[in-house]
């Protein structure tokens, strides 16, 4: 079904001494005359990428580490792959590199690598490597397949895998189209995430067609070994069990570190998320258990499976009343949100309070805590009753009971997410971390309670695995200052003894970018800001003929202009995409491209890594400076941490993500058009001018909102 495991050269080895590069020599590739002009057609040199392909020779070779902001167009991905795969290739060493987006993974394996590759005549290994829950496990699909589907869901999952292995042997789910959460689901009972997977069961059953572990054997061959930064912190988290190992790595998009982190680090809990563990647990007819006694019925002596049974029965009784007593605490934890909430306005957001120790000491909490306590109990014998299990189907399997196999590896999975999940609560319930931010979040509806919990710092985490233990890190990102200084990264990030380089950008802004501030409309929330918005959206995708990205802080405030300027766009022939209607931003993002009168509003999403270069997008406006929600736990708790955390948080992260805002527009050398700015707090507040000062030098002019439309149409000479 699958093929089998190409023999590859043998895996990359640890070097001890390694050998450094000349900077000068490795900086010759980007000369005239050098290979790389000789390969790519109408090449340009750029003194930018070339100052920042030295750096990161230079912190590779000395093992260094290095932060590099490089504007847009500097051609970060070669300036870092260049010597990186020169540097793995001479020390016979592995360079992990770690994006934040798929879509920069693709370009760099599907069309960077080979053109470096082709263009340097050099043997460098390369590969992909995704969480194992991306890949499908033969022995799972077997079982199914024998076994026969348990409902639709697997029925439909089941068909699209096979006709999709009749042309595909990668057993990569992104190459399956998987709609909505219980195909999701369905995927994920076949997918090679279980604990008991290893290379020897797998290899010795599957005649080594395990699509996970041909990609963990290329990662081992691979001078390059490219991963998301949520897979990277998964293996610093995990006690480095995911990835093969490695001293240096390199961090694109490493803006989002320490949002990576806080996601690899936090932990959620939700009454459905209960249930659906006891429902895969299952009981004497039903679910793991239930499959453990179809399977050995027929192969064990009666006396054996009678006590089988036995145990099996005291874990379904002991997960039945974890069910129960888990929908007794979310009832009184409702109870107790209800009397917090009472008063307070119906909302479109999620309602989140955070537990700090003066929640602790509300009436009610007590009954709350003790509520819990009863669950994590039960859920403790429970996971007791189920070791013993886990222990007696090892001793059948070595007995030559080879049938229980899957099974097992089914039952450590769900017993390590249950012992998570019952760790991680009774934590938030009876022994709180200092180094740790909790809260309870209701959606908009109130029908669903979770408990959250998120680490308060990440640099600690950084400073540990990565600044200490690696040989050589490298960060790379378009924005990683603010007031053009580090220090704020390097405080998020423990960062304070790295080296630092910072890049301008190639491009000639001042004749390609027309940074327009409208100095008449209302200040965001007070009365009259949404219909003078409104109105300049209209009147200016009018003059240019949409080309036009219009990026929000807030789903509200997108669906109230979608809804102003849908009708009066369509009069015009223009048509109006909105984020949230469905489709993902990928999705939305190609249909605007393929689209030649279009307008596009977009949130948080859109603010970064959307890449239009070229006429599809000529206008970005800017609605509303990007400032985090203070009442957001996670900001809350993390802005105490700030003597003045207005101009030591709240600032400099809004800073950064008005930077990326703003590279939205100017993609190549050649794009020319306008960032519209339709909040006058830039010019008004004491604060605007740092915004203002972040950007590189435009051609600038305030004015009117209702001139924005005339000098749109002049500058792009319509």
């Amino acid at each position: 079904m699958f093929e089998s495991a190409k023999k590859e050269s043998a895996s990359i080895q640890k070097t001890e001494e390694p050998i450094p590069l000349d900077p000068e020599e490795i900086a010759a590739v980007l000369e005239y005359g050098g290979p790389f002009s000789q390969y790519f057609e109408s090449y340009e040199h750029r003194p930018e990428q070339v100052e920042m392909l030295k750096a990161v020779t230079n912190a590779l070779s000395t093992g260094n580490h290095l932060m590099v902001e490089a504007g847009t167009g500097v051609g970060k991905s070669f300036a870092y792959l260049v010597p990186a795969a020169y540097f793995a290739v001479q020390n016979h060493t592995r360079v992990v590199v770690s994006t934040n987006t798929i879509n920069l993974q693709d370009q760099l394996i599907k069309k960077d690598i080979p053109n470096l590759k082709a263009a340097l005549n050099l043997e460098v290994n390369a590969t992909v490597m995704k969480g194992r829950g991306n890949y499908l496990c033969p022995r799972k699909l077997e079982y199914m397949r024998s076994h026969g589907p348990k409902d639709a869901n697997e029925m439909r999952v089941l068909a699209k895998i096979m006709v999709w292995m009749l042309d595909n042997a990668s057993g990569d789910r992104n190459e399956l189209n998987l709609t909505g959460p219980t195909e999701r689901e369905a995927w994920s009972r076949l997918s090679a995430e279980d604990d008991n997977c290893t290379t020897e069961t797998c290899m010795g059953r599957m005649g080594g067609s395990c699509p996970f572990q041909r990609a963990k054997q290329a990662a081992l061959n691979s001078h390059i070994l490219i991963v998301n930064h949520a897979l990277l912190l998964s293996d610093v988290a995990s006690g480095s069990k995911v990835l093969p190992e490695y001293d240096y790595v390199i961090i694109d998009e490493a803006h989002h570190m320490e949002s990576a982190v806080t996601g690899a680090l936090s932990f959620r809990l939700t009454q459905n998320d209960l249930e659906r563990m006891m429902k895969e647990l299952g009981g004497s007819s039903a679910g793991i258990l239930g499959r453990i006694l179809t399977d050995l019925h027929s192969s064990l002596r009666p006396s054996d499976f009678g006590l089988l049974q036995q145990k099996i029965k005291r874990a379904t009784d002991q997960a039945f009343r974890v069910e129960q007593l888990a929908k007794q605490f979310f009832m009184n934890l409702s109870d107790f949100i209800a009397i917090q909430r009472e008063g307070q306005q119906a909302s479109t957001y999620s309602w989140q309070m955070r537990i700090i120790p003066a929640t602790r000491t509300l009436p009610g909490w007590d009954d709350i805590e003790m509520s819990w306590g009863q669950v994590g109990e039960t859920m403790s014998l429970l996971l007791k009753t189920l070791d013993e299990l886990y222990k007696g189907l090892g001793d059948l399997m070595s007995e030559g009971h080879d049938s229980v196999e899957d099974i097992m590896g089914n039952l450590s999975s769900l017993m390590r997410r249950m012992t998570e999940a019952e760790a991680a609560a009774s934590g938030l319930m009876h022994k709180p971390s200092n180094e740790l931010i909790y809260w309870v979040e209701v959606n908009p509806r109130g029908e669903r309670l979770s408990l959250n919990a998120a680490p308060l710092r990440v640099g600690p985490l950084v400073q540990k695995h990565l600044w200490h233990e690696k040989a050589s890190v490298i960060m790379a990102s378009a924005t990683m200052t603010t007031h053009g200084e580090f220090q704020y990264i390097r405080n998020t990030l423990s960062a304070e003894e790295v080296d630092t380089v910072s890049l301008g950008s190639p491009f000639d802004y001042e004749s390609s970018t027309l940074l327009y501030v409208a100095n008449d409309i209302p200040e965001p929330n007070v009365h009259g800001y949404q219909q003078a918005l409104d109105k300049t959206i209209i009147a200016t995708a009018k003059a240019t003929g949409g080309r036009m990205l219009v990026l929000f802080t807030s789903y509200a405030a997108l669906k109230k202009t979608a809804q102003a300027i849908t009708g009066p766009l369509a009069r015009e022939d223009i048509f109006v995409f909105e984020q949230g209607e469905g489709a993902s931003p990928n999705a939305l993002l190609e249909s605007f491209k393929s689209t030649d009168r279009a307008v596009l509003l977009g949130t948080r999403s859109f603010w970064e890594g959307v890449d239009v270069p070229g006429d599809s997008l000529s206008v970005v406006f800017i609605t509303k400076l990007p400032f985090d929600v203070p009442s957001d736990p996670i900001i809350a708790a993390r802005s105490e941490l700030y003597e003045d955390s207005f101009n030591e948080y709240y600032l400099p992260e809004s800073i950064l993500k008005f930077r990326q805002g703003f590279g939205r527009l100017i993609r190549s050398a050649s794009d020319r058009g306008i960032v519209a700015i339709l909040d006058r707090r830039v010019l008004t507040k004491q604060y605007g001018r740092l915004f203002l000062e972040s950007l590189p030098p435009c051609t600038a002019r305030q004015g009117a909102a209702a001139g924005l439309a005339k000098m749109a149409g002049q500058w792009l000479g319509l």
